[in-house]
């Protein structure tokens, strides 16, 4: 079982102080991620936060996804509703670096915690604001949730396209990606203001972030105008493009150019493949990549994944076994790596935590923490502030 206390360092962030006010998972995952790096999290919720719904084991509201979320974090329970709890969360936010919210603007402006209001007491604060559409958009007031951000952002059409299915990518990308790009806005700003020693405001709307991720390889042909192709990345929408069964599991095999495809079909014990001409030019055609996927998946049971791995590793071709969720554990590359390790919580006894994948060489962050009970650390926190004053 994993030592915390052994492990523990200050990380890159140790001095900032977050007050995070937001729910779900976009916001909170943000938060934890400054969380691992060194800053002092703040947890701003009430017991009804919706984070908490969920299977729990001892404790009610202490719930997987809380727990994978609201890692090194204190919580402080506080009524925004009532206007001496309001105040209270002010001061609190009078204290802060950055400051993380995932409300509705509209409601931040009944409540007084609008970035007007805010700032005009904190000017150095960073107030980093996301929600499911840009405030200035016919969309601005509109509930989104992670299905509606992919819908909107083209990741189902991609989905549509790909499998002839509408679907949902089956992880909450919206989520992820949108508080990914909450974490690096943040550090952009506190660099900013390190330098100037002015907050301002930073806005991230989920479908707006997706849509510029999703169009990274997506935007493809219509790149340029008028365009020269269709949209969608050929490889990503081919169909062929999918994990291949070995003679004992499953594994990603990606050949990558000709002599990727040649050496493939050789250990595959094909030579006659290996002359084929679709992989003898000096670059793998669009329009053969769909059947030269299928030989893969054809010729891929002749080995199993162990072997395959030996083999691709020696020709460069890219290749990697599929991870079993309900395995991840047991995993060599996952154990080696502290990806998910085993931890005593206060409350709910042993349970998995997700490492930090991040490496430092000379501030590297750490776990602390694990996630609090609702206003577990209240009387703590403005126990602190009241000596500050």
């Amino acid at each position: 079982m994993m030592d915390r206390t052994a492990e523990a360092t200050t990380g890159p962030l140790d001095g900032v102080r977050v007050i995070d006010l937001s729910t779900v998972v976009m916001g909170p995952y943000a938060a934890q991620i400054l969380g691992d790096l060194g800053a002092d999290v703040i947890k701003i919720e009430s017991p009804s936060d919706t984070v908490r719904l969920g299977p729990y084991r001892n404790t009610r509201g202490m719930t997987p996804l809380n727990l994978n979320v609201n890692r090194n974090k204190r919580s402080v329970a506080l009524n925004l509703k009532d206007g001496t709890e309001r105040g209270r969360a002010l001061e609190l936010i009078d204290t802060a670096d950055v400051l993380i919210t995932n409300m509705r603007p509209g409601a931040l402006a009944r409540l007084g915690l609008g970035y007007p209001e805010v700032a005009a007491r904190n000017p150095g604060l960073v107030y980093a604001h996301a929600q499911g559409f840009r405030s200035d958009s016919d969309r601005a007031g509109n509930a989104a949730y992670d299905e509606t951000v992919q819908a909107a952002s083209g990741l189902v059409d991609v989905a549509n396209r790909a499998i002839g299915r509408p679907v949902f990518l089956p992880t909450i990308l919206g989520d992820k990606v949108s508080a990914l790009t909450i974490v690096y806005s943040v550090l952009a700003a506190l660099l900013h203001r390190d330098r100037t020693g002015t907050g301002q405001h930073v806005e991230i709307p989920m479908t707006d972030t997706l849509i510029a991720f999703n169009l990274v390889e997506h935007l493809s042909g219509h790149v340029f105008e008028p365009p020269v192709g269709s949209t969608g990345f050929p490889l990503s929408m081919a169909k062929g493009h999918r994990a291949v069964p070995t003679r004992d599991g499953l594994a990603c095999v990606i050949p990558y150019g000709p002599q990727n495809f040649r050496d493939f079909f050789a250990a595959a014990g094909r030579p006659d493949l290996a002359e084929d001409p679709r992989v003898n030019g000096e670059a793998i055609a669009d329009a053969d990549v769909d059947g030269l996927m299928d030989l893969v998946e054809e010729c891929s049971p002749s080995l199993t994944t162990e072997e395959w791995e030996r083999v691709c590793a020696e020709h460069s071709i890219p290749m990697a076994s599929v991870l079993e969720l309900d395995r991840a554990g047991e995993d060599p590359y996952v154990q080696e790596g502290h990806l998910l390790d085993v931890v005593e919580h206060p409350t709910e006894g042993a349970i998995r935590t997700v490492g930090i994948p991040l490496r430092f060489s000379a501030t590297p962050g750490s776990i602390r923490r694990l996630a609090p009970l609702p206003g577990q650390h209240t009387e703590e926190v403005f126990g602190e502030l009241a000596t500050q004053r």
